[in-house]
């Protein structure tokens, strides 16, 4: 590809030390070089800020220290505010990426001129990377269809910068979820880049991991934001629930 646009990453972390070294090695080890990396430190009570000092030296390597813990929505918005690329690429700092995750996603959007993509993952619990399974997700999502499926892991997704407008991450649980809602709620779609994939890890302390808190914040958000009616609510949740069953199981 001859265009090689810059890639702005971003990353919050909270208490995440453990995994950051693997994180980032494998952002620095990507075969597309145009990337810019957004990390803001939650204000992590572990030793995260002193493994990030060593990437502090890095010229596309961006370290934003918060004083006072305030969320992933807080951290990412300050990411994009800080950051001004053409493309934005989201990670969390206890996922990783196989080397050439950036090069065939972006290479796929522009020979398709696609605004939003996503990739399938492959997950694991804990630390038990030997027992990887891979998710099978659709070739595209709507919102119509994105609200019966919810999985689109946010580690996986490249989005033009055009296409935000006045989004942000909102201050409610499941926050991933409705920012992804409110893309394709005004008619976005995202497309499947079918032959890379992200490395997605299941921890205990994962806020997924709580089901029935999962169920309610979804459900209020169904809502509330996307204003769907009992039924069609209702519909979402099931759905989405089934769905969450078949691939991790009662985990």
């Amino acid at each position: 590809m001859v265009k090689q646009p810059i890639i702005d990453i971003i990353i919050p972390n909270y208490n995440k030390a453990k995994y950051l070294n693997q994180c980032l090695e494998s952002i620095l080890s990507q075969t597309y070089k145009s990337w810019n990396i957004y990390l803001v430190d939650d204000n992590s009570k572990d030793n995260s800020k002193e493994i990030l000092q060593n990437y502090q030296n890095f010229d596309n390597i961006n370290l934003f220290f918060l004083k006072e813990n305030k969320g992933p929505s807080y951290c990412r918005n300050l990411g994009i505010e800080k950051s001004s690329s053409e493309f934005i690429a989201f990670m969390d700092s206890d996922d990783f990426w196989p080397k050439d995750k950036l090069e065939k996603q972006i290479n796929n959007m522009f020979k398709n001129g696609y605004n939003f993509t996503y990739t399938d993952y492959n997950f694991f619990f804990h630390d038990k990377i030997q027992n990887i399974k891979t998710s099978k997700l659709p070739l595209f999502l709507d919102f119509k269809n994105f609200i019966l499926h919810s999985s689109m892991s946010t580690s996986s997704i490249i989005i033009s910068r055009k296409i935000l407008g006045d989004i942000k991450f909102k201050q409610v649980e499941q926050e991933d979820y409705l920012f992804k809602c409110d893309l394709l709620r005004k008619g976005e779609k995202a497309f499947k880049v079918k032959d890379t994939y992200v490395f997605y890890r299941i921890n205990k302390n994962n806020r997924s991991s709580n089901k029935l808190k999962n169920i309610c914040s979804l459900w209020n958000i169904n809502k509330m934001q996307n204003k769907l009616n009992f039924l069609t609510n209702l519909k979402s949740l099931i759905f989405i629930s089934i769905n969450s069953l078949k691939k991790y199981g009662w985990k």
